[in-house]
């Protein structure tokens, strides 16, 4: 039986037997399109639609009483939004939820992936990508549309590098004494072993700890052996133990 992975952000909640019916509540405002929806479904293998929400207060309160596995959750409806239904659903149910919208804005999708849902699919996409998305969000993985995947990985990536610099940047305001105080700490070497090292009294070594920690915000050595390792200082895979002082 598949299970969730790690990070995803229904993780923890049982998978389900691809041989059982997958059961589906839907959540669209424009009863047209509930009606395709539930054409296409019912054509589907392990598939059971048993209901359909008008918008996204009634989605909630379906949600609660119906006990779906997947609710397909229109992005833009009357009442109560995708999004805000999604967070809300997610409090009172196991349900995953996969976002349907004619909408490829990245700031829509974000908002929705933070909200909970488990995937994001546009309106346009074909009925086999609609079977392999819900097949996806079945398993415990996350599915997002090709057409909006490559802009959400762009985004991910300038956030990244943001975050990269910023962290470069601290690190580089520190001065070379700084820097090398800062990996004798994180391979959990003490005050006096500092002092020793470098033949500096023990005042000085606690006033050089104490400028880079104020200067890193960071003001633990827990704290400091994770940056070490993001920042390369000192190789994640052997932690040192944390120096007592």
């Amino acid at each position: 039986m598949p299970h969730p992975p790690n990070g995803n952000p229904q993780a923890g909640l049982k998978a389900y037997s691809t041989k059982q019916p997958l059961r589906i509540l839907l959540a669209d405002d424009h009863a047209l399109v509930r009606a395709g929806l539930r054409a296409l479904l019912e054509q589907m293998p392990a598939v059971e639609v048993v209901g359909e929400a008008a918008d996204g207060l009634e989605a909630c309160r379906l949600a609660r009483s119906l006990n779906p596995e997947l609710v397909l959750m229109d992005i833009s409806m009357t009442v109560l939004n995708g999004v805000e239904a999604t967070e809300q659903l997610l409090k009172s149910s196991d349900a995953r939820v996969l976002i349907l919208s004619m909408y490829a804005n990245p700031n829509y999708v974000h908002r929705a992936l933070k909200a909970g849902a488990c995937g994001y699919l546009l309106k346009e996409a074909t009925t086999a990508e609609l079977e392999l998305a819900i097949e996806s969000v079945r398993k415990g993985e996350l599915y997002l549309s090709p057409a909006i995947a490559t802009d959400v990985l762009e985004e991910c990536l300038d956030c990244l590098d943001q975050a990269s610099a910023q962290e470069t940047g601290e690190l580089e305001a520190l001065t070379p004494r700084q820097r090398q105080i800062l990996q004798l700490i994180v391979e959990g070497n003490t005050n006096s072993d500092i002092a020793e090292l470098l033949h500096l009294s023990i005042k000085t070594v606690e006033a050089h700890r104490s400028e880079l920690m104020r200067r890193l915000d960071i003001h633990d050595v827990p704290s400091l052996v994770r940056y070490a390792m993001r920042m390369g200082i000192i190789p994640p895979e052997r932690p040192p133990d944390e120096p007592t002082g």
